[in-house]
């Protein structure tokens, strides 16, 4: 091989090693420390770019798998995720923090996200209630909120997080309240009035104290009245003065026969 030949190959090997190191597989970050690469992800989360700051805090995971920074990035990662609105990845998210750092100092935030990640995919709920099937809805995500947050008020009572997670729970123990109310009040307006009943009990035997209580007693009142079990409504009736003295549905039980008829 004469000079000239070889020099080209080497001119040649040269630039492709260059245009390798530059295509679209390149990687920036390669090199990067521990500390570069977590700078960098925090910038990208407070930037508002969750995608980018996904990448970064996936990579030093990987890469950097234990340390405090590592710990951070499991948890900003959730953060992450819950503000790119990907509610499954955010609470997979939380439950992996909860697991691989059960003793660190921030897990009852984990806790807190994963219930504030619920929280608000069901948000606005009660709102569109009145326009949708009832029978038709799920009140999963309202539920396991409940549940997550109940864990953080449970086993950390003093987080700075409780006081606003208390919030939520009495906030989340209406609206499942309602809901089961206004399942049972779907049965009723379709003359289905076992069913109705059922579901009212049910509301009153799980959420105690609910203002939407109010309404599952006239259920009741109604239901019992329109199967003409008169002891039974009596008794209902009896509840709702009971629990709800005020209520301004007790004259609507003492009209005539067809008063809950002309409700629905």
């Amino acid at each position: 091989m004469n000079r000239s030949v070889a020099a080209t190959l080497a001119v040649l090997w040269v630039l492709l090693l260059g245009a390798c190191a530059s295509g679209p597989s390149a990687d920036p970050s390669r090199g990067w420390t521990v500390e570069k690469l977590y700078a960098e992800a925090k910038d990208e989360l407070n930037g508002g770019n969750y995608k980018k700051a996904v990448e970064y805090y996936e990579k030093l995971e990987s890469r950097f798998p234990y340390g405090r920074y590592a710990q951070q990035a499991a948890l900003e990662v959730a953060y992450a995720y819950f503000r790119q609105r990907e509610s499954a990845s955010a609470i997979a998210a939380c439950d992996r923090y909860i697991k691989l750092y059960p003793n660190a100092p921030n897990v009852d935030y984990a806790y807190y996200l994963k219930g504030l990640v619920s929280f608000n995919e069901d948000l606005g709920l009660i709102a569109k209630l009145s326009s949708q099937d009832m029978t038709e809805r799920d009140p999963k995500a309202m539920q396991e909120s409940f549940d997550a947050l109940r864990e953080l008020v449970t086993r950390f009572p003093e987080s700075k997080y409780t006081p606003d997670a208390l919030q939520r729970m009495r906030y989340l123990v209406n609206a499942l309240a309602a809901y089961e109310v206004k399942v049972a009040e779907y049965y009723l307006r379709r003359r289905a009035y076992v069913a109705a009943v059922n579901r009212a009990q049910s509301a009153i035997t799980t959420f105690e104290a609910a203002p939407a209580l109010e309404r599952a007693f006239l259920v009741l009142i109604r239901s019992y009245q329109a199967m003409g079990l008169t002891d039974l409504q009596q008794d209902a009736e009896r509840l709702l003065q009971a629990n709800f003295p005020d209520s301004p549905l007790l004259k609507e039980t003492r009209s005539d026969v067809s008063w809950w008829r002309r409700l629905y």
